[in-house]
């Protein structure tokens, strides 16, 4: 298999064997695909800047992702511009290329940057491709100046330099300071020692819920065998049929077993409930609402 290094090389060579377009043919391939969806004059437009869009994805590799990635999504970048730009604009590709190519890129490492998110906003984009270089220039400037900044002081600045509040800076400080911990890690260096998933709350029923709720069933199932028994066989093979069946049958499927209209079902139904009611009365709240 190509490894990721071979594999982008590759890509940058082919990249800089492409033409090199000036204005005027720029604006006509533009045209070509805007008009009449000339894809021939997108492939060539494409290529022709793919090129701007490798040299741009190579300034994210800091971030730790693979290069053919980046290189993928700068080539996103790269064509929604194409579809998104008006050649009538007086304005070169290139030039508005760019703010598409990074803003892919940037959703791109921002996504991959941690299993936890840390989010897509305007400010926080901003936080998580400035904070570190904002809070380099500042402690050289302080320590240039012979001024000591606590790190109250320097989030402060960073928030004001940036133009962001002060929480979101607080936040994202947090999150670029560590890495992803796996659930599995232990606690301590100990093999005996418990991992970090064990002190998650179990939020399944414990033990003794399960034993209650199994205890209260059993109770109303044996109740409402007990209620059964006191109907007359016509009536509980009713109940049966239309209550404790997966698929209740209906009145007339009913009826037409026993030879009865769909109504004197219906009201010998209505009977065999009210006997059951008086017989549970006082036993059980949820066989009356069964039984509703």
């Amino acid at each position: 298999m190509v490894n990721d290094g071979n594999t982008s090389s590759t890509m940058s060579r082919q990249a800089m064997k492409a033409e090199l377009l000036d204005a005027e043919t720029e604006l006509e391939l533009a045209r070509a695909w805007r008009d009449h969806r000339d894809e021939a004059a997108l492939h060539r437009l494409i290529t022709a800047y793919m090129r701007l869009a490798i040299s741009m994805a190579s300034k994210f590799r800091r971030y730790g992702a693979p290069m053919n990635d980046l290189i993928q999504e700068a080539g996103l970048g790269l064509m929604k511009a194409a579809e998104k730009f008006d050649p009538d604009r007086g304005v070169r590709f290139s030039t508005y290329a760019v703010w598409w190519i990074k803003a892919s890129i940037q959703d791109y490492v921002m996504r991959n940057w941690s299993m936890v998110r840390t989010g897509s906003t305007s400010s926080q984009k901003s936080l998580f491709f400035n904070l570190k270089r904002v809070q380099a220039r500042l402690e050289r400037e302080a320590m240039a100046s012979g001024v000591e900044l606590d790190g109250h002081q320097l989030r402060e600045m960073i928030s004001s330099e940036i133009g962001v509040p002060l929480r979101d800076v607080e936040m994202m400080e947090g999150r670029l300071s560590g890495s992803d911990m796996s659930l599995n890690a232990t606690q301590t260096t100990d093999e005996d020692g418990r991992e970090w998933i064990d002190t998650l709350e179990d939020g399944s029923a414990q033990a003794s819920e399960l034993y209650e709720e199994q205890h209260d069933q059993e109770k109303l199932a044996s109740w409402l065998r007990a209620a059964m028994e006191t109907l007359p066989e016509r009536e509980r093979f009713i109940v049966r049929e239309r209550k404790l069946r997966d698929v209740p049958r209906t009145l007339e499927s009913l009826g037409e077993e026993l030879k009865l209209s769909k109504e004197r079902v219906r009201q010998l139904e209505a009977t065999a409930f009210k006997k059951m009611r008086k017989s549970l009365e006082g036993q059980s709240r949820e066989v009356h609402m069964l039984l509703a």
